[in-house]
């Protein structure tokens, strides 16, 4: 029989569907999304069944639509009277691991169907998050916001406080290299989780990656002329609870887009050193490399600010896939794709 595939999920929260160098963006620097892209299939009309956090990740994990998990908000619970597709990897032989966020309700260090976990979550609590004890260890541990300034800093660009080496990104790809380099010459094949936070706000990249783009190189947003017969309650009520209602500038904006552009360049960065490990471990052409995100973000789009809509800005995701012999270098699919589908894809190729 031959050995079934490892299985490797890049995963992303909030990033656009159109911030991929190589599927079409001028602007942005992508260089190993841009190699999957060349070695793999891009998914070109992917959506998230939920454009919000905790519903769209239930959904990828149970391989069902919100109104069969009944999640449908970030407070809501997760199912807990089916496998997740973690669950059924781990008893079908797998080495199951995740690293980063994985934002599970109602306990968000739960397993799920991991094995093993090194969690990282945005409102971190100190007794248990993995990468809290990192930055106790490294003498950071009193930072009261490693992710980032919040409240009305919220959609504000900003610097993050801490070095690039102890970055929430950085750590995110540190650890992910460190359980792939572990695996080499084991027989049993991995499932390993990689979730990044970023580009989720606050966009707050580390120094120096924040002055990779300059901010007047940096496109306006989308903006009908009818604008406000496009925005919805929910719309409305985001920009007014992330201090976005009272109007923005122009200067504003790009700047803004810029440091998002930054988080998702950095992350990129750590996808590279992923990827160079695999290559170097002999892994690469054995494993299944899916990446992908949980929504998108307006980004100014729309004058709003946030998730919570169908706009293509905050419904539509990247969707790119590696695996030699069965997806097609530099193929494109138009056909609809959703983070429902990426149980089975999973379990399929499990066997």
């Amino acid at each position: 029989m031959p050995r079934r595939p490892n299985i490797l999920l890049l995963f992303t929260d909030q990033q656009r569907f159109d911030t991929i160098g190589a599927l079409g963006n001028p602007v942005i620097k992508t260089p190993a999304l841009d190699r999957l892209c060349r070695e793999g299939v891009a998914f070109t009309s992917a959506y998230t069944p939920s454009p919000v956090c905790v519903p769209a990740r239930c959904c990828l994990h149970y391989g069902q639509y919100p109104m069969r998990t009944r999640c449908y908000d970030n407070a809501w619970k997760m199912p807990e009277d089916r496998p997740s597709f973690m669950e059924r990897l781990t008893a079908a032989g797998y080495r199951t691991h995740g690293v980063g966020k994985c934002h599970f309700t109602p306990d968000k260090f739960a397993l799920r169907g991991f094995q093993t976990r090194e969690v990282q979550e945005e409102v971190p609590a100190r007794a248990e998050d993995d990468y809290t004890k990192f930055l106790e260890a490294e003498g950071w541990g009193e930072l009261p916001e490693p992710h980032g300034v919040r409240g009305e800093m919220y959609y504000v660009p900003q610097v993050s406080q801490l070095p690039a080496r102890l970055h929430p990104t950085q750590w995110v790809g540190d650890r992910s290299v460190a359980f792939l380099a572990a695996q080499q010459g084991r027989p049993q094949p991995w499932f390993l989780f990689s979730s990044f936070i970023h580009p989720h706000p606050p966009f707050a990249p580390p120094a120096p990656w924040h002055k990779l783009y300059r901010a007047f190189d940096m496109p306006l947003p989308n903006v009908p002329p009818d604008v406000r017969s496009l925005q919805t309650f929910v719309n409305r009520h985001q920009n007014r609870y992330k201090y976005r209602d009272q109007g923005i500038d122009r200067n504003l904006l790009r700047s803004l887009k810029a440091h998002y552009y930054a988080c998702i360049s950095f992350i990129d960065y750590q996808i590279g050193r992923i990827l160079e490990t695999l290559t170097a471990t002999g892994q690469l052409d054995r494993t299944l490399i899916v990446f992908c995100s949980d929504h998108g973000e307006h980004l100014g789009d729309y004058d709003c600010f946030g998730k919570r809509s169908m706009h293509d800005s905050c419904a539509r995701v990247p969707l790119l896939a590696r695996w030699p012999g069965v997806f097609e270098g530099g193929a494109r699919c138009a056909a609809p794709a959703s983070l429902v589908d990426l149980m089975p894809t999973f379990l399929a190729a499990a066997g």
